[in-house]
């Protein structure tokens, strides 16, 4: 059977439909992390996004878009990854304004809207960290700073940077400043690798990033949570 036929095959199509939302499934605890986050930095209003909406839209532009109905649900989970993280990223960017103060306001449009000059991009998409998990910077008042409060899905996060034995209180006090101090396209690999489940060759393809930069940053990051947890 040919593609056009298959394609006009309903049981084929049917199955297709399945693996899709089966795939679907894996970007839930992603998106509703990243909207956390943006809310918590007062990036995009409280209420006003779900995930199941962010990834209902990027389900049909998956459809939009066009596909391989041959596909397996890995390379159609890797597809509605990448849409997803590039909606979100406009989402954040549009969303900008929300920020309250004009300190981290600036902060975010270094990140959003001028990548390639500072951190986390440059010219090559390749990630950069330098000394931008020092910058000062990053380091916002902590009178004013708000800390992100987090319940069993802790594990995640604790797992991904090997530190499942900390005691309840310091791992509460560094989860807590983790994502004021880390750049947010940057805390954006934390999450796909924590939350997502995905390798650092898949966040590779998302990102377009080598693996082998992944990993280097990766390990970067998890020395600088252990200063803070220091």
């Amino acid at each position: 059977m040919g593609s056009t036929e298959k394609l006009n095959d309903k049981s084929t199509q049917d199955a297709f439909n399945k693996k899709v939302v089966s795939a679907s499934l894996h970007l839930h605890a992603y998106v509703k992390h990243r909207l956390y986050i943006g809310q918590k930095l007062n990036i995009i209003p409280k209420n006003m996004y779900t995930s199941s909406g962010i990834i209902d839209e990027s389900i049909a532009k998956f459809y939009e878009n066009g596909y391989n109905i041959e596909n397996d649900t890995h390379d159609i989970k890797l597809k509605l990854f990448k849409i997803v993280d590039d909606d979100l990223y406009h989402l954040f960017k549009n969303e900008a304004f929300h920020k309250k103060t004009m300190s981290t306001d600036t902060i975010l449009k270094e990140e959003l809207d001028n990548l390639e000059e500072h951190y986390t991009i440059d010219d090559d998409l390749d990630y950069i960290m330098n000394e931008e998990l020092n910058d000062i910077s990053y380091q916002q008042d902590n009178h004013k700073k708000q800390e992100f409060l987090y319940d069993d899905d802790n594990s995640s996060i604790l797992k991904a940077f090997d530190a499942q034995d900390l005691s309840p209180n310091n791992s509460q006090k560094a989860l807590g400043s983790l994502y004021h101090w880390l750049p947010l396209n940057v805390s954006n690999i934390v999450d796909l690798f924590a939350f997502g489940k995905l390798s650092f060759e898949d966040i590779s393809k998302i990102k377009n990033i080598e693996t082998k930069r992944l990993i280097l940053i990766f390990d970067e990051i998890k020395e600088k949570f252990k200063d803070h947890i220091d």
